[in-house]
């Protein structure tokens, strides 16, 4: 699988999209994928049709017409002229975001097994720095506690979780995850990640997952 994304969104994608036998690449720029399209021939394509927008169109209308792949958008635009470019083009499925982890893995594996008849076993459970998330029942589990979260606290802790070690900005996050939407500068973000912490009981001063950077944003403590 191929996902064309920049850094943030794409390793979110990655990482829920690690099930069963399928290998995911990234590439940051359409002009990345392209080189990808030769040399590695990828059974899925996986496209953020905000980050470049034309080329990303470009991209799909290019590479379905040659080599019939199988694609799914991701876009934070829910409007009807969007997605109707994106079918004009040959998009197979299109996903909002932000997006639900199970339903980005539901959607991803019924394509590939109307595509080429696949039928990948669901694996349900992600283990993330002692974090167990259970996609398919839609709970976070930290030892015998069962926190409660959110659709947006879950992808919140899932764009954190796949970007391990990296401090994301909160105008990055705000993009990832609300879209143009949201000016920059909100501070919706530090609410959500305030509100994640306490359901984690993670310590802001003693953090075990979650580390605020100070005037930069936030960085996850733990290793995939």
């Amino acid at each position: 699988m191929l996902i064309v994304a920049d850094q943030p969104l794409a390793n979110l994608v990655a990482l829920t999209l690690n099930h069963g036998k399928y290998l995911t690449r990234i590439a940051k720029t359409p002009q990345v994928a392209r080189a990808e399209f030769d040399s590695w021939r990828p059974h899925l394509l996986l496209v953020d049709l905000d980050a470049h927008d034309s080329d990303s169109l470009e991209l799909i209308g290019q590479r379905i017409a040659n080599q019939r792949i199988p694609t799914i958008a991701l876009s934070r635009r829910g409007d009807l002229r969007t997605k109707l470019a994106a079918f004009d083009r040959g998009v197979d499925d299109i996903i909002i975001v932000p997006l639900a982890p199970e339903e980005l893995v539901a959607r991803t594996l019924a394509l590939m097994r109307r595509s080429y008849g696949d039928d990948v076993a669901f694996i349900p459970v992600i283990k993330v720095a002692g974090l167990e998330v259970d996609l398919l029942n839609q709970q976070v589990k930290i030892g015998t506690r069962r926190p409660v979260l959110t659709a947006m606290e879950q992808a919140l802790l899932y764009l954190l979780a796949s970007n391990p070690g990296q401090t994301l900005g909160r105008d990055e996050i705000l993009d990832a995850l609300w879209g143009e939407d949201y000016a920059a500068g909100s501070n919706i973000v530090d609410r959500h990640v305030r509100n994640l912490r306490l359901k984690l009981k993670d310590d802001w001063q003693r953090p075990r997952f979650i580390r605020t950077i100070p005037g930069k944003g936030y960085r996850f403590l733990g290793t995939p």
